[in-house]
């Protein structure tokens, strides 16, 4: 078992202990409002760099406990991230990208919204992908057809972002973080379209992450930006009786975990897909339909 899967182990025993202790210690009592609960399962990816923690048991967490978990998390997936040999990085960014280029889900698709990798977060780099997507010519479907594309632009620190069209890199600057995002006008001087007022509906979504499992559940970063737009641009679908997009993840293969590992909360968004180095990992039937 390695350092970190032994720290989440340890882990899961004190909460356990916790919990048998206050059951021990206090008769059981009706909330009027019970607090949601949700269920954990802490078995780890063997594609994953964590170890198997072997809890057969699944425990019953608190939204506080989930916070707790979700926290502990993040620090330790981080600190793996930052470990990673820069080559081999280079490498997975290379051949992750390759992938998503030659799959059929995106040579076929006609809009979509996809991040812009920033390097301190250590993100699944997209350069190529953008810089592919935005020279795209349409020739036929042997290749791809012409996009349109949408990234974000983070407007406040209370989950508020939003996703304009841009049709060249001279669209982006550089926010107050050092992250380049769409300027509410082009060089022209023209307001870029924003993909909630947009006419036509978008195919797909490339999304980032801290980690992910094999149930398409997200771990972000805990602004929950992704989270409230996701949610607000599938409402959104809804309304127009559009297709719901794919939601596709790129990960690193240490951010993929087994089936129910991440802990959620009834705000997080699961994804359809991942696509690793290793290939893609549909999840829904949708994406299991796109990818077969």
């Amino acid at each position: 078992m390695t350092i970190v899967g032994l720290y989440f182990h340890r882990l899961a025993r004190r909460m356990t202990h916790r919990c048998t202790l206050a059951a021990a210690q206090f008769p059981p009592l009706r909330a009027k409002t019970p607090a949601p609960l949700l269920h954990l399962n802490l078995r780890f990816s063997t594609t994953s760099t964590f170890s198997n923690m072997n809890a057969t048991n699944p425990a019953t967490l608190d939204l506080d406990t989930i916070f707790e978990l979700k926290k502990s998390l993040r620090f330790k997936i981080k600190k793996e991230l930052k470990s990673m040999d820069p080559i081999y990085r280079s490498q997975e960014d290379d051949e992750i990208q390759r992938i998503v280029l030659e799959s059929p889900w995106f040579k076929t698709c006609k809009r979509l919204c996809a991040y812009i990798t920033c390097a301190a977060l250590r993100e699944v780099d997209t350069s190529k992908l953008l810089s592919e997507i935005l020279r795209s010519t349409g020739k036929d479907g042997q290749y791809q057809v012409r996009k349109t594309l949408y990234v974000p632009r983070v407007e406040d620190k209370n989950s508020h972002m939003r996703m304009l069209n841009i049709s060249t890199m001279d669209d982006l600057i550089a926010n107050s973080m050092n992250i380049l995002e769409p300027a509410p006008l082009d060089a022209q001087g023209n307001e870029l379209e924003d993909v909630m007022l947009a006419n036509e509906p978008v195919d797909l979504f490339l999304l980032p992450g801290l980690a992910f499992d094999k149930s398409g559940r997200r771990l972000g970063r805990g602004g929950g930006y992704y989270d409230t737009f996701l949610t607000k641009y599938q409402a959104l679908a809804e309304e127009r009786r559009w297709q719901k997009p794919l939601f596709i993840a790129l990960s690193y293969s240490p951010q993929i975990f087994e089936e129910g590992v991440i802990p959620i909360t009834p705000n997080d968004v699961f994804v359809d897909a991942l696509v690793s180095s290793s290939g893609v990992i549909p999840i829904t039937p949708a994406a299991s339909a796109l990818c077969s």
